[in-house]
């Protein structure tokens, strides 16, 4: 067990799951952009997917981790809006941080830009149906600049670097593929048995 690991088990049993993603995404590149994308007005943002997934995993098992952070995905939902809105906030962002890739979508479009996809209802629905639950979580800052957290699958796979598909993308094959590169990249991840 790695000293991060230990030091995972040690802080598992003082503090609860939000309060430890917490303390890991607030000294990160994580920490560092989510007041920037509260500032974009995004209505009903979560900062989600491979950002916080990655940077966790990172954290936990050290460099023999080679996921990194390759965007920010910034799911919204706004029923009245359109592709300009999304384009306006990466804009801002990457003008902010010219370092760092934005993936921003309104998951209210969703559906109608990439064919055969799902119409949510919700930021949060949208995320549930992510293809795995660690990385189906969210975390912003609230107007008074508190983090907030969604995670609809909780903490658990996150944690332990368990690849678990969501409900709706068991037999999804680009689940499986995707996985298949997070073990290449971070042989110290496990599959959901």
């Amino acid at each position: 067990m790695g000293l991060r690991s230990k030091k995972y088990t040690f802080a598992r049993s003082v503090m609860d799951d939000n309060t430890r993603l917490q303390m890991i995404l607030a000294d990160s590149p994580v920490g560092i952009v989510l007041s920037a994308i509260a500032q974009t007005n995004l209505p009903n943002w979560w900062l989600a997917g491979g950002a916080v997934r990655n940077t966790v995993w990172r954290y936990i098992f050290g460099e023999e981790c080679k996921l990194v952070i390759n965007d920010f995905d910034i799911a919204f939902f706004d029923e009245l809006g359109n592709r300009s809105q999304e384009l306006a906030a990466k804009a801002a962002l990457t003008n902010q941080f010219p370092e760092y890739k934005f993936d921003v979508k309104n998951q209210a479009s969703f559906a109608r830009w990439r064919n055969g996809r799902q119409t949510f209802n919700s930021t949060e629905n949208g995320i549930t149906n992510w293809l795995h639950t660690a990385t189906a979580v969210g975390v912003k800052l609230d107007a008074e600049e508190k983090w907030q957290f969604f995670t609809p699958y909780g903490l658990d796979d996150l944690f332990a670097g368990i690849i678990r598909p969501t409900p709706t993308h068991i037999d999804n094959p680009d689940a499986e593929q995707k996985a298949s590169g997070f073990l290449q990249k971070c042989p110290c991840l496990r599959l959901a048995i």
